[in-house]
């Protein structure tokens, strides 16, 4: 066993694998989450670095999946956590059933907010730890269209905001938000958006990349980080353009059937 343990959520595909096989690289032993079954692969894949990885298969759109990932540690103590689970449901807003939004809403916004009350709180009495979330740009956008995941997006990269805040007198004890943009994961499959102009483009950003932007603002204590100089100009640019502009323009990607034939 490791000396320090880590926990990365949304760890089967994408940024959160990519992140959890940092970890590991660094000397972490892991527990990884997903809410699907292909969170037991991604475990033995990153077994390779040479550290101890548990897999935990959980719903972290409830208190309970909550509670039986933090269960998985055994007492041990949780040095990082990377809360990155996150889904969406793609399409008209009045289309996407109250399950699937909800469902959203409960992973984004409750399942995370659980989780790093928890984490932090004992990061705080001890006195050190370290927390990546995973925001979004898309957080700083009206999405027309993804008008949930966006709005559950904005949740994220305020309320951490807020709480950077309260703690920036806690010594020890660090809160890094990483904002990426369209990323090449399986996020737009799995909203079934690969018919729009944002899922069909070839200019998404690498997973690898987006994480090891967020894991060295993570151990250099920063308290965000937007990946991707492209990410950071329109996260410049909704400050000043209307937000109907920028619902437009969000429509103009994430409007069904806006992609290539």
């Amino acid at each position: 066993m490791a000396d320090k343990l880590a926990i990365v959520t949304g760890a089967s595909t994408g940024i959160g694998f990519e992140l959890a096989s940092i970890a590991a690289r660094e000397g972490y032993d892991l527990i990884v989450v997903a809410d699907e079954p292909l969170i037991e692969a991604a475990a033995k894949d990153i077994k390779q670095f040479g550290t101890d990885v548990q897999s935990v298969e959980a719903d972290l759109s409830s208190i309970e999946g909550v509670d039986r990932m933090l269960a998985a540690a055994g007492g041990r103590r949780i040095d990082l956590v990377c809360a990155n689970a996150g889904i969406s449901k793609g399409g008209p807003f009045l289309d996407i059933s109250v399950e699937d939004w909800r469902h959203s809403v409960d992973t984004n916004v409750t399942g995370t907010v659980y989780l790093l009350q928890n984490v932090l709180r004992d990061m705080v009495a001890r006195g050190s730890g370290k927390v990546l979330v995973t925001g979004s740009i898309a957080g700083y956008i009206p999405g027309s269209f993804n008008a949930i995941y966006n709005a559950t997006k904005a949740f994220i990269d305020n309320f951490t905001e807020a709480l950077r805040n309260e703690l920036k007198d806690v010594e020890g004890v660090t809160l890094t938000t990483l904002m990426p943009g369209p990323t090449d994961t399986e996020f737009f499959a799995r909203a079934d958006m690969l018919d729009t102009s944002v899922g069909q483009s070839d200019k998404k950003a690498d997973p690898a990349k987006v994480a090891q932007d967020g894991w060295e603002a993570l151990i250099a204590g920063k308290g965000h980080i937007v990946s991707g100089l492209s990410n950071k100009l329109q996260v410049l640019g909704s400050g000043v353009m209307p937000q109907s502009t920028l619902a437009e323009m969000h429509r103009g990607m994430a409007e069904p059937g806006s992609g290539k034939e």
